[in-house]
């Protein structure tokens, strides 16, 4: 799960509130303070699973700057990324009220920007931030999951990843990046539904033309060749999208980049921020956590609508 498709994300790890000097003494926005989430132990796996393996999870680390696309913005670029990041940090403290030390799950599909933007959630609110594909591959240990796909199957590599999700359910605090297809499975919503979850949905060509770029190696399911990497990355990806489009649509809250760039003016998403999503992710978060009360109450009262699509998936 890498930065997402053809959006203007620099490599961020993770997000705080800051302002410095860059190169060449030029002010610049630096997303990232100096704190870090403290490090966890997560052990993966039960004794029914086999040997677990322990996998240390860091934090979210300290952000590189935004930086602006256009130079020629000048100081209204310096201007609008600190009010950015300023509404950042409020509404995430607006935010980290209701959520109870809850869990967040990013879903979406591959190369929509899951691990990128829960990485900034996760140093906004204070919470830790885990990637479920890298702790699959930990567990297994394997260095990537092409690699888990080629030498065992992709029905060996769903079980460890429900193993993972249920592993993680039982914990608090963390903003969970999950892989593309964790949410075909039914048992996944049902370790997910003790936190929260947020569907980032991105353009079928915006994924297409960044997956296009960066190449399919990583990508077990578009892993092919082909004379033309975008058409042929579109149609796998059209493809996925009509299986698990209604899976995806069972999250609490949905981030729909269109959206963003519509109420923005603008007419592509790669013209959006990580800033930008993480916010609207942050908006999304409070209008379902402010609208189900329940929700925002003790962990161990959660209660979920038997009629909502959270509920029928499970």
């Amino acid at each position: 799960m890498e930065a997402g498709a053809g959006l203007a994300m620099p490599s961020s790890r993770a997000v705080g509130v800051g302002v410095g000097a860059g190169p060449g003494g030029r002010r610049t926005v630096v997303l990232g303070g100096g704190k870090r989430a403290s490090a966890r132990s997560l052990r993966i796996g039960g004794a029914s699973a086999g040997a677990a393996a322990a996998v240390r999870a860091r934090g979210a680390m300290p952000v590189a700057p935004v930086c602006c696309l256009k130079a020629s913005r000048g100081h209204d670029c310096l201007h609008n990324s600190v009010d950015e990041a300023l509404l950042l940090k409020r509404k995430s403290e607006e935010v980290l009220f209701y959520l109870n030390g809850r869990c967040i799950y990013l879903v979406g599909m591959m190369g929509s920007g899951k691990s990128t933007v829960a990485k900034i959630l996760a140093e906004v609110l204070g919470y830790s931030f885990f990637d479920s594909d890298k702790l699959v591959e930990q567990a297994v240990g394997m260095p990537s999951v092409a690699q888990i796909f080629k030498v065992h199957s992709e029905t060996f590599f769903r079980d460890n990843e429900s193993r993972v999700l249920r592993d993680l359910s039982s914990m608090r605090r963390l903003v969970v990046a999950t892989g593309g297809g964790a949410v075909i499975r039914p048992v996944n919503w049902k370790y997910m539904k003790k936190g929260l979850s947020v569907w980032l949905d991105v353009p079928l060509d915006a994924l297409a033309k960044r997956i296009s770029q960066v190449g399919t190696a990583s990508r077990p399911l578009l892993d092919q060749q082909s004379s033309d990497p975008y058409t042929a990355a579109f149609s796998k990806l059209s493809k996925l999208a009509e299986q698990r489009g209604d899976a995806y649509a069972n999250a609490d809250a949905r981030v729909s980049l269109e959206e963003i760039a519509a109420k923005q003016g603008h007419d592509d998403v790669s013209k959006l921020t990580l800033t930008d999503i993480a916010i609207e992710a942050l908006y999304k978060i409070e209008n379902f956590v402010t609208e189900h009360p329940t929700f925002s109450g003790p962990v161990g009262d959660l209660k979920i609508d038997s009629q909502s699509p959270r509920a029928k998936a499970l």
